[in-house]
């Protein structure tokens, strides 16, 4: 009866408010109903933690932060699907990792589908026609991997494990380690070069003398958690420089180097995301991650199966760069680059100017997935985490759009009105 109902103070026609208008969330609710059971404490909201987890990556913030924000925002709590102002937190922030876990790829693929039905099908239809694509790396949160912090984080996970199982280890070496880190730490100086290589052989010698201690007093191993934990600092000992596959961290083994070319960024750490956009309206279309560091031309042929998957569209044309070359046709569509091709029309030649030309906004797309929406550092672990994020980065963006052709929209209806009753264009009006 004394609650403060939420309609009463906020603006009804707020772009927030119109966006969970159109988003279609018995769909959602219907489709995550199975992941949760029918007995014991009820679950969340579906709406409420969904609502919230776009939030988070539309506005890029953390699982805490995001929280402690919808307190505040009245909109907030509305597009949660709220009715009444709410004075106490709706969940716990670590709930976000459990409901990421559950729905996984599958369910941020529906999460995705409901950004793009959000524009007109028509529209969509038509401009589905051309895309552009391309490629980028969504670096993880790991510190720069060298062979001295691999060695000192794999003994340090050797002892942490000891602990665990109450193992006593013959040597755990500790003063020499602090006496090799401080030689490590001046390195780069040219004269401390053959320091290094002697610190750095060392450090790496009771590495191996601490993980074959550990191994033989386990053995036999008494849990299957250990066998992968064991087998990934293996690996972290025994690779060599030109070595594939090598491991760069030891709490992410899946983390891939890969070079684009940047001259401020030689190597990026992380995986490699793939996104497909419409040329005119700018609308993204496709979003996927890629598995190990795969040739871009080999990407191609699964984004656009994603993207006829999403849309119920047939793609014409691919626009991309040089490191799609190798192929003129995938299918039905044609992938154009800027590539000079014998005895080629004027007429044509400048036409694929033109849609190469283009081409490079999909540039600064991948600047505002990176800077406003959580791809500059992806800090969810795993493959999955990969997947989600980067889903959750191009629904993020899609539903920001969205809003801000609304608030256009809404502009402009007042432009027209303020012109026809007072009969002149108004002056210093900003957007």
């Amino acid at each position: 009866m004394f609650k403060t109902v939420l309609t009463s103070f906020i603006n009804p026609e707020h772009e927030l408010c119109l966006l969970a208008k159109k988003i279609n969330w018995d769909k959602l609710e219907k489709e995550f109903a199975s992941l949760y059971g029918t007995v014991g404490r009820p679950s969340i909201p579906i709406k409420t933690i969904v609502g919230l987890l776009l939030l988070k990556q539309m506005y890029s913030l953390g699982d805490e932060t995001v929280v402690d924000r919808y307190l505040e925002n009245l909109y907030w709590q509305y597009f949660c699907g709220e009715v009444y102002f709410q004075y106490r937190l709706p969940f716990d922030p670590s709930d976000f990792v459990h409901f990421r876990h559950r729905i996984g790829k599958e369910g941020m693929e529906l999460i995705f589908k409901q950004s793009i039905d959000l524009f007109n099908k028509d529209l969509l239809c038509k401009e589905i026609k051309e895309v552009r694509v391309d490629t980028t790396v969504q670096e993880k949160n790991i510190t720069y991997p060298t062979d001295c912090k691999l060695y000192e984080k794999t003994i340090a996970n050797c002892k942490k494990i000891a602990n665990t199982e109450g193992i006593k280890l013959k040597r755990t070496y500790t003063r020499e380690i602090k006496k090799l880190r401080y030689q490590l730490r001046f390195a780069k100086r040219p004269k401390n070069f053959k320091k290094l290589m002697k610190a750095q052989g060392k450090l790496h010698r009771i590495a191996i003398k601490i993980y074959n201690d550990l191994v033989t007093q386990m053995n036999p191993i008494p849990k299957q958690e250990y066998y992968e934990k064991f087998a990934i600092l293996y690996r972290v000992l025994i690779q060599q420089r030109d070595d594939k596959n090598k491991i760069y961290s030891i709490h992410e083994p899946e983390v891939l180097c890969i070079a684009k070319g940047k001259e401020h960024k030689p190597f990026e750490f992380g995986n490699k995301s793939s996104f497909a956009y419409t040329r005119k309206s700018g609308i993204i279309v496709g979003a996927m991650a890629i598995e190990d560091n795969q040739f871009d031309g080999h990407t191609l042929q699964p984004q656009i199966d994603q993207v006829k998957e999403f849309t119920g569209g047939k793609v014409k044309k691919a626009i991309v760069d040089r490191g799609y070359r190798g192929k003129d046709k995938i299918g039905a569509t044609e992938v154009i680059m800027p590539n000079a091709r014998k005895k080629e029309s004027y007429y044509k030649k400048k036409q694929r100017e033109v849609l190469c030309r283009s081409r490079a906004g999909i540039e600064g797309l991948i600047s505002y997935l990176k800077h406003d929406h959580r791809m500059l550092r992806n800090y969810l672990k795993g493959t999955a985490g990969d997947e989600i994020n980067t889903l959750l980065a191009a629904t993020a963006y899609n539903m920001m759009k969205w809003m801000r052709l609304k608030r256009q929209e809404i502009f402009i209806f007042i432009f027209r009105w303020y012109y026809q009753t007072f009969n002149f264009v108004p002056v210093n009006i900003q957007r």
